[in-house]
């Protein structure tokens, strides 16, 4: 009989990398045509571009102990699949959108440097909703 028990664990982690590395694409490339423009802070660019990161560290966690929960019996195959799958989708939308964002908050502070500070609201924001959806994971696992 085939076991399916990790394939939650392994949704989770995907959907967040997937989406991470699609929300920093998107903020590096940018970044990318920015930095052809102007001459100084570039560091604050990539930052920018990496923040969408973060949400495959959420999915890795959320691997680790959904993988952990289902070796103890305290999650079944069935519901980690239940898991994985909205939850993952949750950070993979969580970081295209904060991609998207980081890149308008690089455009808009290379012409406006003064307003770096402010633009970095939106990508909190929508960081928040993948911080949810975690805890939410957490709650359930």
């Amino acid at each position: 009989m085939t076991n399916y028990d990790m394939i939650g664990p392994g949704i989770v982690l995907g959907l967040g990398c997937l989406g991470s590395s699609i929300g920093c694409g998107i903020a590096g490339m940018a970044s990318h045509a920015v930095m052809t423009r102007v001459e100084e802070g570039h560091g604050k660019f990539i930052g920018l571009s990496a923040i969408p990161s973060s949400q495959s560290i959420y999915g890795f966690v959320l691997m680790v102990l959904m993988r952990d929960a289902i070796r103890s019996g305290g999650l079944s195959g069935l519901s980690a699949i239940g898991i994985g799958l909205f939850v993952g989708f949750a950070l993979m939308a969580s970081s295209i959108f904060q991609g998207k964002c980081a890149a308008t908050a690089i455009q808009a502070s290379a012409k406006q440097p003064a307003i770096f500070g402010k633009s970095l609201a939106a990508l909190g924001i929508v960081e928040s909703f993948a911080l949810f959806a975690f805890v939410f994971a957490l709650l359930l696992i």
